[in-house]
């Protein structure tokens, strides 16, 4: 397997951060199968045509079916609007292709499972763009905590926050509704905080929920009356984990002066650790250890000794960016196919992230086991 044809539908934010991605994974891992970048879809042809030119793939269509059937296709790249997601995944596991779909997975959860299901009848790989978790300051987080270097974990608090939706004047979008986004802020932003969440304390148990709509109406792009917002601003939830931890989670559209604070806190028995996205090189760890009166957190500053930083550049301090992290997923990706192994989050795995945020947004202040 010495290349693998990339089929990319979408060519917006994360459309060009695939293309960006596959476009450079082969430079930074030396040891994945190259891919190629073979079709790219997108509406009108005149603008699938020109952004093929610019990201560099061999050919362009306006039809998405065509795309998942083409023989050339070996993986196809699914970064359109959610309500987009499930048909043209199914359709491209049926095609017997390998599938990297954004986050959401789907608007509802039946979607959600009857891509699983599709995915685990094709056996195709897949895998959910949870891209965050590749972050090396995150990695050496898991690893500090599974070293048990701040004791028996104890409590996690979790806050993903950006201020996109924090104007009340902002014209009415898509994402407002539940027929094309789904849930709001929890499946825009919040799903990457608990995907975190998981990776540092383990599964999640049970949520107690409750999600606010801030804008209940937001200016009509045509003009006329305002249209409604159908899902959630804010969304809040007390987590239990499976080992009987206790966290906290919140997620916002509408904080201003945010722009991608994911920040979550991990408390032990013997101190604590704690990231912020915003500062996506840096981690956080306080030990209660030593001459109290020299306590304090130490800052750790990623580079080659936070694999797989040393890819990239040798030199500490010189930093990664957020197109980075897609890099690496997608290096990820590459090797399970090369492998034959899931690749995580797959499918099957990202479905139980899904599970946990309806259960949020289900919740109403009632206990939902999971």
């Amino acid at each position: 397997m010495s290349t693998l044809g990339i089929g990319l539908i979408g060519t917006g934010f994360m459309g060009k951060c695939h293309a960006l991605a596959y476009g450079a994974v082969r430079a930074v891992f030396g040891d994945v199968p190259t891919p190629r970048l073979e079709l790219l879809c997108d509406t009108p042809a005149d603008k699938a045509s020109a952004m093929a030119e610019q990201f560099g793939f061999a050919r362009s269509t306006d039809d998405w079916r065509a795309l998942v059937s083409d023989p050339a296709i070996d993986i196809v790249c699914i970064t359109t609007p959610n309500k987009l997601h499930a048909e043209m995944a199914i359709a491209a596991l049926e095609a017997g292709k390998h599938v990297h779909c954004e986050k959401p997975m789907a608007l509802t959860l039946d979607e959600a499972r009857a891509m699983t299901r599709a995915a685990g009848k094709s056996g195709r790989l897949t895998m959910v763009g949870y891209n965050y978790i590749r972050n090396p300051a995150y990695q050496h987080a898991c690893r500090l905590i599974g070293d048990g270097a701040i004791g028996r974990l104890i409590h996690f608090r979790g806050f993903v926050d950006e201020d996109y939706q924090a104007d009340p004047d902002l014209p009415w979008t898509w994402r407002a509704t539940q027929m094309d986004a789904g849930l709001g802020a929890l499946g825009d932003m919040g799903c990457h905080m608990l995907s975190m969440a998981i990776g540092v304390m383990g599964p999640i148990a049970s949520v107690i929920g409750d999600i606010r709509t801030v804008h209940e109406t937001r200016p009509s792009p045509e003009g006329g009356a305002p249209r409604p917002v159908e899902n959630d601003d804010i969304a809040s939830a007390i987590l239990t984990f499976a080992g009987g931890q206790q966290g906290l989670f919140s997620t916002s559209r509408s904080a201003w002066g945010r722009k991608n604070s994911m920040v979550f806190e991990v408390h032990g028995t013997q101190g604590m650790i704690r990231f912020d996205q915003e500062r996506l090189n840096e981690l956080q760890l306080f030990r209660n250890d030593g001459d109290a009166a020299t306590q304090g957190f130490t800052t750790i500053l990623t580079g080659p000794a936070h694999p797989p930083y040393g890819q990239f550049t040798p030199a500490a301090g010189h930093q990664l960016g957020f197109n980075d992290l897609k890099v690496i997923e997608a290096a990820e990706f590459l090797r399970a196919i090369a492998d034959g192994k899931e690749a995580y989050p797959s499918f099957a795995d990202a479905l139980t992230i899904e599970e946990i945020i309806h259960a949020i947004a289900a919740s109403n202040g009632r206990r939902i086991e999971l």
